[in-house]
């Protein structure tokens, strides 16, 4: 399995690979508790001498193994499809523009924030006022 352009992009593939990889125990995480939930028999502890596993706080239940095998293989996929080369060449290119953008000082950040927060009190402030008016004009006429 040689990886296509390995030096290339780096930090941007890393980064999406960690981001599915934590969707992923997310998801089989889930997997495991509806199993646990759906099917009691998956819910019984495989190995009675060992009721939980040490890192993960859970009994090794067939609902866990099942969850550990689908996390397993669509990581797995998910390595694989981040090696293609149309998918590579894309995380290569986003590394390579990010590169040349200029980012904001804490100080442009500071002003901009304080822009936009004036700008919504203000449109929150002309809303309010253009519903509390309207409502004094039409209510008479509605009820």
């Amino acid at each position: 399995m040689a990886r296509y352009k390995q030096d290339q992009g780096r930090m941007v593939r890393l980064a999406v690979f960690w981001s599915l990889a934590l969707l992923l125990f997310y998801g089989c995480s889930s997997l495991s508790e509806t199993l646990a939930g759906q099917f009691n028999g998956l819910a019984q502890p495989a190995l009675a001498s060992l009721p939980k596993l040490p890192v993960l706080d859970t009994s090794l239940s067939g609902a866990f193994l099942i969850s550990a095998v689908v996390f397993l293989g669509a990581t797995f996929l998910a390595y694989r499809w981040l090696e293609s080369p149309r998918i590579a060449d894309l995380l290569i290119e986003t590394e390579h523009e990010l590169r040349k953008v200029t980012w904001p000082t804490g100080k442009e950040v500071m002003n901009s924030s304080i822009v936009v927060v004036v700008c919504v009190a203000l449109l929150m402030a002309f809303l309010a006022g253009a519903d509390w008016a309207l409502a004094r004009v039409l209510n008479p006429l509605l009820f």
